[in-house]
Formats: C-alpha cells, sequence, structure tokens
C-alpha cells in the first residue's frame, strides 16, 4: 500500500469499532477478524490475504497509545477539511493548507506517525537516519511459545524470541530504510501476531490460561482431574465444594518469560450441567434436592422481603 493510501485509511471502520474504542474492545475486534480472514483460512483467497493485511495494519496503530493519539489528530485535520498532507505542492488544488513544522510540532516531532508517513515521500530525519519501518509476522502458537527465526523483507533474518505474545513490537537494528551517503539506515520493527490456540489462551509474563470441565460431582465431591500443559498432562486437585469460575493455579506450567523461567498455568473450572438425563440420574437428582433443603438464593430473598416491606 502507498503512502497516499494509508494516510486515508480510516482504521476504526476497517476493524469496525467506534473510535472510543477501549484497547480490549479493539483487541477483540483484531482477533475475531485476523481469525476470520486468516490466509490459513482462505486458500487461494486473495480477497481475503489482503483483508488480513489490512486488519493487522489497522490493530498495530490502534493497539499503540502513541501512534493511535497521532493518527487521531491526523485524522481530525483530514476530517475537517484539511488537503491531505500530501498535497504540498503548488499545484494540489485548494483547500486548507498545512505547514509541514506546524504538524512536526503537533505530531511530537521526529519517531512516529508523523515521520511514518512523510518518509514515504523522500522526507529524511533530522538526525540523518532513514525512516523506521514496520513489518507483520503471523506465528503459531508453538512457535511463539518456543521461539523462531524469520525471513525480513529485502533479506536477512530476526530472531523472535520464545513466549512472545500477540501484538508484540520486536526491534531490529539498522535494518530500516536506507539513504544515501552520510546517514545510517533506519531500524525495523517487526509486528507479531499470534494464531489463536483451541485449548489455551496468552497472558503476561507467560502466564496462560486453560478451562477445564468438570462434573457436578466432581466439583461437590472433590477429584483429581488431567489438565494439559505445553509439556506432560498434570493431575489437578479439585476441592470439595469447587464452583465453577474458580481458578486454580499450577505454577511454572505455563509459557516461557522474557527473564527466564517458566509462568503459571490459570486453570478455570467450568462445571458441566448435563443436558440430557436418565431416569436414574434423574431420581437421584430429584433426591438430593430433596435431602439439600438449603437455598443458594436466601440473601436475594431476603432482600427482596425487605423490599416488599418498604412499598407496603
Amino acid at each position: 500500500m502507498s503512502q497516499r493510501e494509508w494516510a486515508e485509511k480510516d482504521f476504526y471502520k476497517i476493524l469496525g469499532v467506534p473510535k472510543g474504542a477501549t484497547k480490549d474492545e479493539i483487541k477483540r475486534a483484531y482477533r475475531k477478524l485476523a481469525q476470520k480472514h486468516h490466509p490459513d483460512a482462505n486458500k487461494n483467497d486473495s480477497q481475503a490475504e489482503a483483508r488480513f493485511k489490512e486488519i493487522s495494519e489497522a490493530y498495530s496503530i490502534l493497539s499503540n497509545d502513541e501512534k493511535r493519539r497521532q493518527y487521531d489528530e491526523l485524522r481530525r485535520l483530514v476530517e475537517a477539511g484539511g488537503e491531505r498532507i500530501y498535497g504540498f505542492g503548488p499545484d494540489q488544488g485548494g483547500g486548507v493548507r498545512v505547514n509541514i513544522g506546524d504538524l512536526g510540532d503537533l505530531f511530537g516531532g521526529e519517531g512516529g506517525l508523523f515521520d511514518d508517513i512523510l518518509g514515504g515521500f523522500g522526507f529524511r530525519g533530522r538526525d540523518g537516519r532513514g525512516r523506521d519501518v514496520e513489518t507483520d509476522v503471523t506465528l503459531s502458537f508453538e512457535a511463539a511459545m518456543t521461539g523462531t527465526t524469520v525471513s525480513l523483507p529485502g533479506g536477512g533474518k530476526a530472531r523472535i524470541p520464545a513466549g512472545v505474545g500477540d501484538g508484540a513490537r520486536i526491534k531490529v537494528a539498522g535494518k530500516g530504510q536506507a539513504i544515501g551517503a552520510g546517514g545510517s539506515p533506519g531500524d525495523l520493527y517487526v509486528r507479531v501476531h499470534v494464531k489463536p490456540h483451541p485449548v489455551f489462551t496468552v497472558g503476561r509474563n507467560g502466564d496462560l490460561s486453560v478451562t477445564v470441565p468438570v462434573t457436578f460431582p466432581e466439583a461437590a465431591l472433590g477429584a483429581k482431574v488431567e489438565v494439559p500443559t505445553l509439556d506432560e498432562p498434570v493431575t489437578v486437585k479439585v476441592p470439595a465444594g469447587t464452583r465453577s469460575g474458580k481458578v486454580l493455579r499450577v505454577r511454572g506450567k505455563g509459557g516461557p518469560r522474557s527473564k527466564g523461567g517458566r509462568g503459571d498455568l490459570h486453570v478455570r473450572i467450568e462445571v458441566e450441567v448435563p443436558q440430557r438425563l436418565t431416569r436414574k440420574e434423574r431420581q437421584l437428582i430429584e433426591e438430593l434436592a430433596d435431602a439439600h433443603k438449603a437455598s443458594p438464593r436466601a440473601h436475594l430473598e431476603t432482600y427482596m422481603r425487605r423490599a416488599e416491606t418498604q412499598v407496603s
């Protein structure tokens, strides 16, 4: 995509989120769209591939607080009727002209979104460096956990460390835009996208989460259940009386941490309610209901009685 096309993109519209969307809302929208349009799920579909790249590009801007701020300011100028920032020449038409120096002050000088856009039209930073470049790479969950090496645009390779999370941005010094004599090249930033895993969810600092269904008898009486990890399964003790949603921690069984060691595995218990009952099962549950008279809604019933008394 050319820098001119990039400057006119509505990244919020691409991800289908409002301008005031939170980072979590943006991340959820990106994951949903990325999974739908990922090339692996749409073999030989060039439109899906193009859509995936567009989605990834939008997420790389809106997930970065500083770039999002700068982008919002840029869109505000464009939507206010200002001339597109690439239209500085004498024959670029009417409208409100914006001074490059003013834009530099507005967007905080060098090193941000402003430099990214102007760099595509031959501008050079004040320090004589080429502009920084950003590229995207998509990894399988397994590759993200073990670490891998990826090929870079224009040759060369970059090492992706083990345990990298979705949306991570890795700097490769000196692999950005090259310029003529007397200047040094910019840096390359690799934005990492990690494919969702069917079982595990990645948390912070190497932590992983997994949801484990248990039966009502297992939750009520307690049980030992096998739980998957990145290595061999482990046995986890479910205490008697465990409620649905309770999280048990298995230390050191998560993913790699950036400073060494392993994170923890968070096991979320989900009590499974049977959808169909045999005659014998129904009879036993009815007997349990008759024997167990305590109501789990006693606190609500007390509140409702008090509210009725106040109304009358």
